[in-house]
């Protein structure tokens, strides 16, 4: 496999609450990703991006810096909490500041929190994210009672790294088909 061929996939931590849970999460299945075979991580912590939350005609530095990352990925897997129902509003910034950089690219799922592990947020972002032209996958990987279910980072049963599993297979087949037809057809200006 040559360095053309490994896929640039960007881990985004949606939440930016004090005491989160969302690294944990993250870096598992970044390592997981890392392990898949043929992706390059890069790990994005809405925290660190400090995105204002008043999108403005002029980008200030830190949206633009964020937005060369986004632009360098094939593909993306956000890591969200559900709050009350929903997502965090950090992600919903960092969705909003960006159009090309999402574009005809795949996202995956990891998602926890509540008794459905976070789906609700996930459901949501599907509509947000199919806004921007961005493909999301079936699979995803929802984790309830998120405190019990970790263990030195690392999920207590087969059940979580199975469908890690298979996010990353049908995120790894997205995002070859869509680099693919980036490469081939530019879309329209």
């Amino acid at each position: 496999m040559t360095e053309n061929d490994r896929l640039r996939t960007a881990v985004i931590i949606g939440s930016t609450r004090e005491g989160r849970f969302g690294p944990v999460p993250a870096h598992w299945i970044a390592s997981l990703a890392r392990e898949h075979g043929d992706m390059d991580i890069d790990l994005i912590d809405l925290a660190e991006a400090a995105l204002p939350e008043t999108l403005v005609d002029e980008r200030p530095e830190t949206v633009t810096a964020l937005g060369r990352r986004l632009e360098a990925a094939d593909a993306f897997i956000v890591v969200t909490p559900v709050y009350n129902r929903g997502y965090p509003a950090s992600l919903k910034t960092a969705v909003d500041w960006y159009f090309d950089e999402w574009s005809r690219k795949p996202v995956g799922f990891v998602s926890y929190g509540g008794m459905g592990g976070g789906l609700q947020a996930v459901e949501q972002l599907r509509t947000v994210f199919n806004e921007v032209h961005a493909h999301t996958v079936r699979s995803a990987v929802a984790i309830s009672d998120f405190w019990k279910r970790f263990d030195d980072g690392r999920p207590t049963d087969r059940g979580t790294e199975g469908a890690a599993k298979e996010m990353l297979d049908d995120l790894t087949w997205w995002a070859r088909a869509l680099k693919r037809a980036r490469a081939e057809h530019s879309p329209a200006a």
